[in-house]
C-alpha cells in the first residue's frame, strides 16, 4: 500500500520487509546497532544500480551495502571509523575457500573437546584492560583468552581474521552486560550469580553459523566483483588516490542518527570487543563519531528548515541545541565531500532518520535532500519506511525526568537523488 505525500515523497509498505529474512549470506554475521538491513540496499540497487560498477558506502559499518553489491557484481568500497565495523564488514565481503574454512573450524572444535576432556589446559595470558572484572567473570576471562590463543595462532590472516569476527560477538554474549542493551549496562547481582555461560561452545555456535553464511555468499557473489574497506572520515575529505572526483556510480548508505552520546552509542556497543582484540582507538570511537565534540556556540547554517528547529530547541536546552549543531556541521562536510566523488548522473541514496530532541523532530530527509542538492543534485523521491527490524530505541527520555519518555524513531526515509 501507497501514500503519498507529495509526488516525491510517499509512503511505500512494500519497503518495510517486515517478515523478510534479514540474516542471509554473511548479513548472518555479527549484530550493529541501527543497521541497514539488507532488503533496502538491494531493492536500491535493482532500482538505480543496474549499470554501476563501484558503489562507495561512507558509513559503511558492518558492510550491508557492500556484500549486496557484491551479490550484484558490483564492485564497492566503504569505510567507518569504528575499527570493528571495519573488521567485520571486511570479513562478510572475503570470499575463503570453504575447504579452508572447514579445516580450521575441524580443529577448533577438536581442540574443544580435548580442553573439555582435560587434556589441553595450558597457561594463558588474560589481558589486563580496565574494567576486565567489572564485565566479565574470571572463568570467562580464562575461556575468552584460551579461544584468543588458538585465534592469534591462526597463519592465514582471511581465516584469522573470520574467527575474530565469531569471537568478537561471542565476548558481547558472554560478558555480564544485559540482554538486549547496545550501551553497556550490567547485569544484577541476582542475575551474575546465574550467569554461567559456556564461552567455547558459543564461539562454535557462532563459527558454524558464519561458515553456513559464508557459503551462501561464496555460491551467490558474481565472480569478479570486489570490496575494499577503509578508515577515512568523510567529514575530513576522500582521499583521491582511494576514491577519484566523480569516480562513483552509486551511493547506498544508511548515517547515524544523531551523535553516538545521544542517540546510537557505536562505541560503547563495541569497546569490550575492541579492548579483547587489541584494536585501535577503542575508547574513542564515540568521540569521532559525526558530532562526537559539543559545538561551543550556536550557529545558522542557512538551510531555514534546520536553522528554524535549532533555535527552538536552543529556546528549550541550549546545550542540546549545541548537540544537534556539532551533528549536522560534521553531517553536511560529509555530504559536501561525498557528493565530490560520485559521477555526473550518478545516485546517491541515504536511509535516514529524524529523530527527536527535546520533543522537537528534526526533518533529517529534508535536510539530506537540500544539502545535495545545494551540491548540485536534483531530487528523485524520498520513500517513508516503517522501522520494523532495525535495533534501536523506540522511546528515549528527552527531559530526563524518570517514567517521562517520548517516541524516538518508528520510520526511515529512503531519499534518493541524482548528480546533474
Amino acid at each position: 500500500m501507497t501514500s503519498v505525500l507529495s509526488s516525491k515523497k510517499y509512503r511505500d509498505e512494500s519497503w518495510d520487509f517486515a517478515d523478510a529474512n534479514t540474516k542471509q549470506y554473511t548479513h548472518c554475521f555479527h549484530p550493529y546497532p541501527a543497521m541497514m538491513i539488507p532488503q533496502v540496499a538491494r531493492k536500491l540497487l535493482e532500482k538505480f544500480g543496474k549499470k554501476a560498477k563501484l558503489l562507495f558506502d561512507p558509513y559503511c559499518g558492518t558492510g550491508t551495502s557492500l556484500v549486496e553489491a557484491n551479490l550484484k557484481g558490483i564492485n564497492a568500497i566503504g569505510t567507518d571509523i569504528n575499527p570493528l565495523a571495519r573488521l567485520v564488514a571486511k570479513v562478510k565481503t572475503t570470499v575463503i575457500p570453504l575447504d579452508l574454512l572447514d579445516a580450521y573450524i575441524r580443529e577448533f572444535n577438536e581442540f574443544v573437546f580435548q580442553f573439555k576432556m582435560g587434556k589441553q589446559k595450558k597457561e594463558v595470558k588474560v589481558p589486563t584492560f580496565k574494567n576486565i572484572d567489572y564485565w566479565f567473570k574470571k572463568e570467562t576471562q580464562y575461556l575468552l583468552s584460551v579461544a584468543k590463543q588458538f585465534i592469534e595462532e591462526i597463519e592465514n590472516e582471511s581465516v584469522r581474521d573470520f574467527f575474530k569476527v565469531a569471537f568478537s560477538e561471542t565476548v558481547r554474549e558472554v560478558s555480564l552486560t544485559r540482554n538486549g542493551e547496545f550501551k553497556l549496562f550490567r547485569m544484577s547481582p541476582e542475575q551474575i550469580k546465574k550467569f554461567n555461560p559456556d564461552v567455547l561452545d558459543i564461539m562454535v555456535s557462532k563459527l558454524m553459523r558464519n561458515r553456513e553464511g559464508m557459503m551462501e555468499f561464496t555460491r551467490v557473489k558474481k565472480n569478479g566483483s570486489w570490496s575494499k574497506v577503509y578508515g577515512f572520515n568523510t567529514v575530513y575529505g576522500i582521499p583521491e588516490n582511494i576514491l577519484p572526483i566523480e569516480s562513483v556510480d552509486i551511493v547506498i548508505t544508511s548515517p547515524p542518527y544523531g551523535d553516538s552520546r545521544t542517540t546510537v552509542a557505536y562505541g560503547q556497543f563495541s569497546r569490550l570487543s575492541n579492548q579483547w582484540l587489541g584494536l585501535e582507538e577503542m575508547n574513542e570511537v564515540d568521540k569521532r563519531c559525526m558530532g562526537g565534540v559539543r559545538a561551543k556556540t550556536l550557529e545558522i547554517f542557512g538551510l531555514k528548515v534546520l536553522d528554524e528547529v535549532i533555535e527552538k530547541i536552543a529556546g528549550i536546552d541550549e546545550y542540546r541545541a549545541k548537540d544537534v549543531v556539532a551533528f549536522y556541521k560534521d553531517y553536511m562536510a560529509s555530504i559536501d565531500n561525498v557528493s565530490r566523488v560520485v559521477k555526473r548522473g550518478g545516485i546517491v541514496a541515504y536511509v535516514v532518520g529524524n529523530r527527536r530532541v527535546k520533543g522537537i523532530e528534526i526533518p533529517t530527509d529534508e535536510i539530506t535532500k537540500q544539502v545535495f542538492e545545494r551540491n548540485g543534485f536534483e531530487h528523485i523521491e524520498t520513500i517513508i519506511r516503517r522501522i520494523p527490524h532495525k535495533r534501536m530505541p523506540r522511546r528515549n527520555s528527552p527531559s530526563n525526568v524518570s517514567g517521562k519518555t517520548d517516541v524516538t524513531m518508528n520510520y526511515e526515509y529512503v531519499v534518493v537523488l541524482r548528480k546533474l
